[in-house]
């Protein structure tokens, strides 16, 4: 265990890591991975339901209850729920968020996908990161899946990081080169 993690982190990645153990041994990846994905989204745009989940003064028949009936709604695999109602009964249940970015990685990397982060100057329509996506893919040889951030600060280009990979094409990048180069002139 790396000294430099977090408890939730690895809390969180160890939860992450036995799901997908779990799911993947009973060839249901696609199906808790989409649940998973479903999730992340009602978790992220319903901010009740975040509060919900992580304010830990609820009693856990109250955040099983809810657990159970969000389960059903979404139509979650068995396998899912029962993971979801072991996070309510050990506890850990406001770590979900990092969980399921855990075992979205998980899955990916499983793929053959490398996550990537990417920063513009502005937004960039699903197109764009189509084309540039499929162009890393190429030259890299393994499928990317971008994280797409906007930095108003760049005044233009892009900024990407892959792994310990960096890539900087951005105006702002440029700007400090010249500067520096003029200092040290």
């Amino acid at each position: 265990m790396s000294s430099n993690k977090s408890f939730s982190t690895e809390t969180s990645e160890r939860y992450a890591r036995a799901l997908f153990e779990l799911v993947n041994e009973s060839s249901e990846l696609e199906m808790v991975e989409k649940n998973v994905k479903e999730l992340l989204n009602v978790y992220e745009s319903n901010k009740e339901l975040e509060h919900f989940i992580k304010n830990p003064t609820h009693s856990l028949d109250n955040q099983l209850n809810i657990v159970n009936k969000l389960s059903k709604i979404m139509n979650f695999s068995k396998i899912l729920n029962n993971f979801l109602s072991i996070l309510v009964t050990k506890r850990r249940i406001f770590f979900l968020k990092k969980i399921i970015k855990s075992f979205l990685k998980l899955s990916s990397k499983k793929r053959g996908e490398l996550s990537a982060s990417l920063i513009s100057s502005k937004n960039l329509t699903e197109e764009e990161l189509k084309n540039i996506s499929s162009e890393l893919s190429k030259a890299i040889g393994s499928s990317i899946s971008f994280e797409h951030k906007i930095d108003k600060d760049l005044i233009g280009g892009l900024k990407m990081q892959l792994g310990s990979l960096m890539i900087d094409t951005s105006i702002k990048n440029k700007l400090k080169k010249y500067e520096q180069l003029m200092l040290e002139n």
